[in-house]
């Protein structure tokens, strides 16, 4: 995952209201932001899905690009998918990790 400096902190903490779609746990606690970099009044997002079937892709590209332009500084939002670093259990936050645990999903 990135690491958030003073710039895109408040970023990260935006995407925290983006869900998942399927677990209903942020994109950040479900390791899906993999970074977040600014350019001025635009914020560039690499993601990263937990498969590349993903049938909610175009949905969560769509719920990240929509918060980020809420932000007031914010006026254009680049979505980058990547696949490396490809996504694993590792990428979970201690809370996504819990939030799942309590959903029965083993992890």
């Amino acid at each position: 995952m990135g690491t958030p400096s003073s710039s895109t902190d408040r970023l990260w903490a935006a995407l925290k209201d983006v869900e998942d779609p399927e677990f209903l746990i942020s994109v950040v606690d479900m390791g899906l932001i993999v970074d977040i970099r600014r350019e001025g009044r635009r914020a560039n997002v690499q993601l990263t899905f937990t498969s590349m079937g993903c049938p909610a892709t175009d949905m969560i590209v769509d719920d990240v690009r929509g918060r980020l332009l809420m932000e007031p500084d914010i006026d254009e939002v680049g979505v980058e998918i990547v696949w490396d670093p490809m996504w694993s259990k590792q990428r979970l936050t201690p809370e996504g990790r819990l939030a799942l645990l309590e959903m029965g999903v083993a992890v």
